[in-house]
C-alpha cells in the first residue's frame, strides 16, 4: 500500500516546466540565436529563385498587396507594363469583383471595397481635376468608365494603377435620362474596348478605343418602342458582346450586340409590388434584383429570367430576420454592382446599410461601414459599380 500510495502521488504531481521568459527575452533570444550563416543561407535561397517563377508568383498574390509591392523597387513597378506579366495575370482566375463607390460627403473622390478582405480603400485619382464631380457608370476588363455629370465628359480609368484617359467630345449631348454600357474586344482590354451611350429617345453613340473616336449610327429600329426609361444609375448587363438595359414602358429588356450592331426588345412583365430594381448577371444568366414593398412590409428578392417562357422566376430573397429591420420604413435601394456579386445600398431616414449578395452561393453578407479616412465618421455611399481588378489594364 505504501508503494501504491507513493506511486499515485507521483502521478498527481504537476509537470515541471522550464521557467517562462518574458516576451522581450524571447525576442532577444531569437535574434541572438540566429547566426549570420543562417541569414546567408536564406539570402542564397531567394537569390536563386528561378526567373521563370518570379512573374507567375507575383501575379497570384492578392490584389490588395499591389499597393505595397509596387513601391519595393523599380523592377517590380515596371511589371505593370510587362507583356509577359500581363499574360500571367490573364491566366489567374478572377474571383469576386471589387466595388468602386462614390459617397455623398466626397463626390469627387471614391472608395473601393474588397469583399474578399472585407476592407475599404480610399484612392485618389490625382490626374482628375479636383473640381470635377464624376460618377462611375460602367466597367469592363478592369477599367471603370466615369462621367462628369456637369460637362458630360467621359473618362476611363484603372482605379488600381490610376491609368486615365479623357475621351474625346461627343457630337450629341444627352441629358441625365441615359444609360452607359461597356464591353472589351476579346478577353482583355489589350485588344481594345467599346462604350455605348444610349438616350431615352433612341439616339446612341459608340466609342471605340481602337479608333479613339465616337461613332453616331442611325437611331434604333422602328419596332422598338420609345421613349426608353433610363438613367445613369441603371447599369447595363454585359454577356459576351451584348449589352442589356431595363425598359419600364413597356416592361422588359432592350439589348444591343456590339459585334453585329443588332437591337432587340423583349416584353417581360415585372413582378407585382416591385419598386427599386436593376438587372444582374451570373454565368450568362440574366437576373433581376428588386425591392418588394406591400403595405408596411419590405423585402429584397432575386428573380431569374427563364429562357423558354421569358418570365421572371423568384429564386431567392433576403432572410426574414433582416427584412424585419425594414418594417414600417420608407426604404430605397441602389444596386452598386451586378456582376456575380451584388452590393446593395439600403437607406432610409433611420438606416444606412450595405450588404452583398453572392448569386452563385446565395449568401448574404453585411458590409462594414465606409468610414472617412483617418476618422470615425460614417460615409453614405451614393453611387458605384463593380469591376474586376486588373493590374495590367491600360486606359
Amino acid at each position: 500500500m505504501a508503494a501504491g500510495k507513493s506511486g499515485s502521488s507521483r502521478m498527481l504531481e504537476p509537470l515541471k516546466h522550464p521557467s517562462k521568459k518574458s516576451r522581450r527575452d524571447r525576442s532577444l533570444g531569437k535574434s541572438s540565436g540566429r547566426s549570420s550563416r543562417d541569414e546567408a543561407m536564406e539570402q542564397q535561397i531567394w537569390k536563386k529563385l528561378p526567373e521563370d517563377l518570379f512573374e507567375p508568383v507575383i501575379a497570384r498574390l492578392p490584389i490588395a498587396t499591389f499597393f505595397c509591392f509596387r513601391s519595393v523597387c523599380q523592377r517590380w513597378n515596371s511589371l505593370l507594363t510587362s507583356q509577359s506579366f500581363s499574360q500571367h495575370c490573364a491566366q489567374v482566375p478572377q474571383a469576386n469583383p471589387w466595388f468602386y463607390t462614390v459617397t455623398h460627403e466626397h463626390a469627387n473622390s471614391g472608395a473601393m471595397y474588397d469583399p474578399s478582405m472585407k476592407k475599404w480603400y480610399h484612392p485618389t485619382i490625382s490626374t482628375l481635376p479636383a473640381e470635377l464631380i464624376v460618377l462611375p457608370v460602367a466597367s469592363a476588363g478592369g477599367l471603370v468608365c466615369f462621367l462628369d455629370i456637369y460637362r458630360q465628359n467621359f473618362y476611363v480609368c484603372n482605379p488600381l494603377t490610376q491609368s486615365l484617359k479623357e475621351l474625346p467630345a461627343r457630337s450629341v449631348r444627352v441629358g441625365s435620362r441615359a444609360s452607359v454600357g461597356m464591353t472589351v474586344n476579346g478577353n482583355s482590354t489589350s485588344a481594345g474596348y467599346k462604350i455605348l451611350l444610349v438616350g431615352c429617345d433612341g439616339e446612341y453613340e459608340i466609342y471605340d478605343s481602337v479608333t479613339k473616336s465616337w461613332s453616331h449610327p442611325e437611331n434604333m429600329p422602328a419596332d422598338i418602342k420609345l421613349p426608353l426609361s433610363l438613367n445613369f444609375r441603371s447599369h447595363a448587363v454585359s454577356i459576351d458582346s451584348t449589352l442589356y438595359f431595363m425598359h419600364s414602358d413597356p416592361e422588359g429588356i432592350v439589348s444591343y450586340d456590339m459585334a453585329t450592331g443588332v437591337w432587340m426588345q423583349y416584353i417581360i412583365p415585372a413582378p407585382l409590388h416591385l419598386t427599386d430594381h436593376m438587372l444582374a448577371e451570373c454565368d450568362g444568366r440574366i437576373l433581376l434584383v428588386g425591392l418588394l414593398t406591400k403595405n408596411a412590409a419590405t423585402c429584397i428578392c432575386i428573380w431569374e429570367l427563364q429562357k423558354m417562357t421569358f418570365l421572371w422566376k423568384e429564386v431567392d430573397r433576403m432572410p426574414n430576420v433582416w427584412c424585419l429591420d425594414f418594417y414600417g420604413k420608407h426604404v430605397r435601394m441602389t444596386c452598386l454592382g451586378n456582376k456575380g456579386l451584388l452590393m446593395l445600398s439600403l437607406r432610409s431616414r433611420q438606416m444606412n446599410r450595405l450588404v452583398t449578395y453572392n448569386i452563385a452561393s446565395r449568401e448574404w453578407v453585411k458590409v462594414p461601414a465606409c468610414l472617412v479616412p483617418h476618422g470615425r465618421k460614417r460615409q453614405w455611399v451614393a453611387h458605384g459599380t463593380a469591376f474586376y481588378p486588373c493590374l495590367t489594364a491600360m486606359a
